[in-house]
């Protein structure tokens, strides 16, 4: 599925039929350097092949002396409207009702809303011994067309969707006629479900510590066709140890390549301020490793050659061990979507006085009479634009903290609708309705406290597992400033993990957000309580919003490109299998 992740309760979440077109995953899809970007960031996505088939009923019959001779045309339609062709199915001769046989191969990508559109053609008879590619769509009958979200198949537990085809009459603009059904299928590949389950070790690592031995960890990266190095997988840190043995960790060969497609494991010693030393590294495949397992044999680790060294690398005594190499079928993402598992959206917005007066043009709250959205608007509109899809029912809890209510004090998780009895509103637009009328109905005060908005996230999420409910909870955290309540938010978030729920946390402004990297697992070790109780795993996620002002990567797909990987280790860790 395109994920790996540690195999046990609190490892550290990682990355990690015939078809005649391979499809991209959009029309602004990640190319190799943005996606080496965001995997340097810790943003590892879900990358997952989906065949996608099509049949029609009830075309329209265009031809005078026999039935229409229907071919689709896919494509992907951009955030700027702009169509990508994806591919086309043959033409099926003398059919109201076809059944196409060539399949389109289209790259899931969660945290992206992937809009497809179908047009379907009658392809005229002097064009029918012509290659689908080379004609010329203009020079063809249009009978209709049809749209929707990719993910709104996948959430079908048929994984099948009919949608009616329409077509615009020549009488006018606005006169729109149905022109038959279209049936999309969608299936997800074998390849995306086998999982490769590996147990490393290393001996005789390097001491990089003045007083102590190295705290190791593995990254494992493939090599792709330009030859950058993309992260899919790390490992847990280890402390003071020279001979480590990491937990299990699952591969998805899906993520890979194949299994002959290089790799490059490096080991580091960790260094809380990110700068990791590297102890070593070995190049191997999927196949390699299999091999180093089956003839329990190790391999050296070796530093790469610098610049003027006459490019001799220096092999270590260092070596790399595989104590477990098997293949096996996981459950994967889109089978719990499948199996009626939902994703409830939830927001909680930071109000405190330091995001300025919310009347004034330089405040983080202010509302441009333009219609332009500001850093908080942005966050919640592309974060549950995603989200929405997931949820059926579209109400949304919504929350502020750090403001004072109008006479009342100051509130540190207040509903953000204005109701002391309910907190939920409806659709993305019920939350920014809300937002905006909270900013005239409340004073901002202060400090920035997440404890109270965490624990009622993770309340509602322990109450929807008594109801034996199938969701899984997205809590978005937007807030300018740094946290006075360090301590009381980890206990907060350790006490989190043990419910299906994942934090987002967007930092706005010009703050210094060291202290919400220590929240995010990705940027150091598990949190820890007061108690001493370690997180059971990875649930944060956290970005600075000024990070992504480029506009190469979205607000979305940097926070919600590990939410698949947490899902499925709260759900492997629990034993539950989707319904199906």
């Amino acid at each position: 599925m395109g994920i790996c992740c540690s195999d046990v309760s609190g490892g550290k979440s990682a990355v990690g039929g015939t078809t005649s077109y391979h499809a991209s995953s959009t029309a602004n899809a990640s190319n190799d350097a943005v996606d080496a970007f965001l995997k340097s960031r810790g943003y590892n996505g879900l990358f997952s092949q989906i065949e996608v088939s099509l049949s029609a009923a009830n075309l329209r019959d265009r031809d005078v002396l026999s039935k229409s001779d229907p071919m689709a045309v896919l494509y992907l339609k951009g955030r700027d409207g702009t169509l990508q062709e994806l591919g086309r199915t043959e033409v099926v001769l003398n059919s109201l009702s076809p059944k196409w046989i060539r399949k389109y191969i289209v790259t899931y990508q969660f945290e992206m809303v992937q809009n497809l559109v179908f047009h379907v053609y009658d392809v005229d008879t002097q064009f029918q011994n012509i290659d689908v590619k080379a004609l010329k769509l203009e020079e063809q009958q249009f009978l209709g067309e049809a749209s929707c979200t990719l993910s709104e198949i996948v959430m079908k537990s048929s994984r099948t969707l009919t949608l009616d085809l329409s077509r615009e009459e020549v009488s006018g603009p606005g006169h729109v006629q149905k022109s038959g059904q279209l049936m999309i299928y969608a299936e997800e590949s074998f390849a995306s479900k086998t999982t490769t389950e590996l147990i490393l070790r290393c001996s005789d690592l390097e001491s990089k510590d003045l007083f102590s031995k190295s705290d190791p960890f593995l990254v494992i990266s493939k090599i792709t066709e330009s030859g950058i190095s993309v992260p899919i997988c790390k490992t847990e840190v280890l402390k003071n140890d020279h001979n480590p043995r990491w937990t299990q960790i699952l591969l998805s060969i899906q993520q890979v390549g194949s299994k002959d497609s290089p790799l490059t494991i490096e080991c580091f010693n960790f260094n809380s301020n990110g700068k990791h030393d590297l102890l070593g590294k070995v190049q191997k495949t999927l196949a390699g490793l299999e091999k180093l397992h089956s003839v329990a044999t190790g391999e050296n680790l070796f530093i790469p050659a610098s610049a003027g060294q006459n490019h001799q690398n220096k092999v270590l005594k260092s070596q790399l061990y595989v104590d477990k190499y098997s293949e096996n079928i996981k459950h994967t993402f889109l089978d719990y979507l499948t199996g009626g598992y939902e994703l409830n959206f939830m927001v909680a917005i930071d109000f405190t006085a330091s995001n300025g007066n919310p009347r004034l043009p330089d405040s983080l709250h202010y509302i441009d009479p333009s219609g332009r959205p500001n850093a908080y608007q942005k966050a919640i509109l592309e974060v549950g634009g995603v989200l929405q899809f997931y949820d059926s029912d579209k109400k949304f809890p919504a929350w502020g903290f750090g403001a004072r209510p109008i006479d009342g004090p100051v509130s540190h998780c207040f509903n953000l609708n204005g109701s002391s009895n309910y907190c939920e509103v409806e659709g993305i637009h019920g939350i920014m309705m809300a937002y905006t009328s909270a900013l005239f109905n409340v004073s901002l005060a202060g400090p920035t406290l997440f404890g109270h908005v965490v624990t009622s996230a993770a309340q509602i999420a322990s109450e929807s597992v008594a109801r034996n409910e199938r969701k899984y909870f997205t809590l978005l955290i937007i807030t300018d400033g740094v946290i006075t309540d360090l301590q009381e938010t980890k206990d907060a978030f350790v006490m989190a993990s043990d419910v299906p729920l994942s934090i987002l946390i967007v930092g706005v402004g010009g703050a210094d957000f060291k202290e919400m990297e220590i929240l995010d697992a990705d940027k150091g070790e598990r949190l820890e309580s007061t108690t001493g109780r370690v997180a059971s795993r990875d649930i944060v996620q956290f970005v600075p919003f000024r990070d992504l002002q480029s506009g190469e990567i979205s607000v979305a797909q940097s926070l919600l490109a590990e939410l698949p990987s947490q899902f499925l280790t709260y759900m492997r860790a629990r034993g539950i299998s989707p319904n199906t």
